[in-house]
């Protein structure tokens, strides 16, 4: 099928059957016989005219499971099934979504990627005419105690992985002709299309369809060697079938039933999940895919909670301690004493709404920012400044020249910018030290630096010191509080107004941030 100007196009392959001279008429019985009477030969003009206005659906802008049901129906009657449905394939396994006639009973129905059923469809040649005897496992009896006896199936297969499967069922158990397994091969190679636009599908699952549902397949025997490579296996591997046949499973067999998430020697994870396949001996079907995403997520989604759950129970105890004691000692407390409990809670409380931004903004990731609007530096640093907490402000040494030119950026946010700039100076140098806040310009650009005289900043540490979460020391073992979200957001909000920000060694020791900004 292709798409010109906005019209669809269904365009069979050249050399004959839409499936290739190499599925047309596949039987398990041996070649398809053609003597079969007028009434079961497919009857082309119905297909014809029902393609049509399946066509004329997607051109009017229809799409996903309404289109599919439609295709469904004009399948049936053509090809004289006795009822057809399609299995779509994701990563817990695949489920009936469409079904017309007597399978209508099975839409929703779950069949697992362990499921003896689930092996056959995925194995084997692409189209297949199926004694529904010969389906191991539940299905088949199922089929076969509604009156089908056999099955015409054709996988729908994006590069090779397969998203899906179509199925015409018959009441008889005598082999089709080769026009049923032509028309439903190439309806399966439209279905296939329909994924590839991804117009209101894939069902279940999201992302791309390819990577949504290219789960690995592998049948190994007793001792553990592959019998089975599915083309998804091979790619989420990166072992070709002919690596993988007849040689040991490259990676750990969990128990039958269970689940087991392992390591690669390259770094990528793989969920792994084996079962027994009933009525075959001591063959297991085994199923992977790739979580590598998923497992750096939830490694990032643990860190975010360690890390919160730390800084944020600091402030709010010290906090509730000296409320308590204000609340339980207040006759008993000097003035003094009451002023300095006052301050302590006031700095904290500062601190933590300090963090609690930092989280917001965070969570905010990928948003748009403040609009950029020309602006005076100087003067909004110097009110910056003059917002920041105390014992921070009294060691800030601010060396501003007058004619600064004007900046091009988010005023507002700039007072967060340099919070966080100004904090991550005071926490890593002596409390007595200053901190110097200079600016100048040049001809494209307007920068501030914030100079600290403490431990200074490892060279190969310049730019991993943005990354969302890390610090120089990780665990409770290292010396210096943080969420290590403070450098990760001023990147965002000053590289959001087209700037950037750097960090560097300074001549004597210390750290220089520098922040520049387009001149405006």
């Amino acid at each position: 099928m292709s798409r010109r100007n906005g019209v669809v196009r269904w365009l069979a392959r050249p050399g004959g059957a839409p499936g290739g001279p190499d599925h047309a008429g596949v039987s398990e019985n041996g070649p398809a016989r053609h003597t079969r009477d007028m009434p079961e030969r497919t009857d082309l003009a119905a297909l014809i005219t029902g393609h049509g206005r399946v066509v004329e659906m997607i051109n009017s802008g229809e799409s996903g499971l309404p289109v599919l049901a439609r295709l469904l129906d004009v399948v049936q009657p053509a090809i004289g099934a006795t009822c057809t449905a399609f299995v779509e394939f994701a990563p817990t396994g695949g489920r009936v979504i469409a079904a017309t006639g007597d399978a209508e009973w099975a839409v929703g129905r779950p069949v697992p990627p362990t499921d003896p059923a689930t092996v056959c469809l995925l194995s084997g040649p692409r189209v297949r005419d199926i004694r529904v005897e010969r389906i191991p496992g539940p299905l088949g009896v199922e089929l076969a105690e509604r009156g089908l006896r056999r099955m015409v199936a054709a996988r729908t297969e994006i590069g090779g992985l397969t998203v899906g499967s179509l199925h015409a069922f018959y009441p008889d158990d005598d082999p089709g002709t080769a026009g049923q397994h032509e028309v439903v091969a190439y309806l399966a190679a439209c279905v296939a299309h329909m994924y590839g636009g991804q117009s209101g599908l894939p069902v279940h699952g999201d992302g791309s369809v390819v990577a949504a549902l290219a789960d690995g397949l592998a049948v190994v025997d007793r001792e553990g060697y592959v019998r089975l490579w599915n083309p998804a296996a091979a790619q989420v591997t990166g072992r070709s079938v002919q690596e993988a046949l007849h040689r040991p499973l490259p990676f750990p067999l969990p128990p039958s039933g269970q689940v087991l998430d392992h390591r690669l020697p390259e770094g990528r994870w793989l969920k792994i999940t084996s079962g027994e396949l009933p009525g075959q001996g001591t063959l297991r079907v085994v199923t992977f895919r790739d979580i590598t995403d998923q497992q750096l997520r939830d490694q990032d989604r643990d860190l975010f909670v360690a890390v919160t759950s730390h800084e944020l129970r600091t402030p709010v105890t010290v906090i509730k301690g000296y409320a308590d004691t204000l609340t339980d000692h207040w006759d008993s407390l000097t003035d003094s004493d009451r002023r300095r409990a006052a301050r302590v809670i006031g700095q904290r409380a500062n601190d933590l709404a300090r963090l609690v931004d930092r989280l917001l903004t965070s969570a905010t990731e990928g948003r748009p920012g403040e609009p950029a609007v020309p602006f005076d530096l100087a003067e909004a640093l110097r009110d910056a400044v003059a917002d920041l907490p105390t014992d921070l402000r009294r060691r800030i040494v601010l060396d501003l020249p007058s004619g600064l030119p004007r900046a091009l950026g988010g005023r507002h946010t700039l007072a967060t910018v340099l919070t966080e700039l100004g904090t991550n100076a005071e926490k890593y140098s002596p409390p007595d030290s200053p901190i110097e806040i200079t600016a100048s310009a040049n001809e494209a650009t307007v920068s501030f630096r914030v100079c600290d005289r403490g431990i200074g900043i490892r060279p190969e540490h310049v730019e991993r010191a943005f990354d969302r979460f890390w610090q120089g020391e990780s665990g409770d073992r290292r010396p210096y509080p943080g969420a290590g979200l403070g450098l990760y957001l001023v990147r965002r909000i000053v590289e959001q107004q087209n700037g950037w920000v750097s960090l560097r060694p300074r001549p004597g020791g210390g750290t220089v941030a520098e922040v520049r900004l387009p001149r405006g």
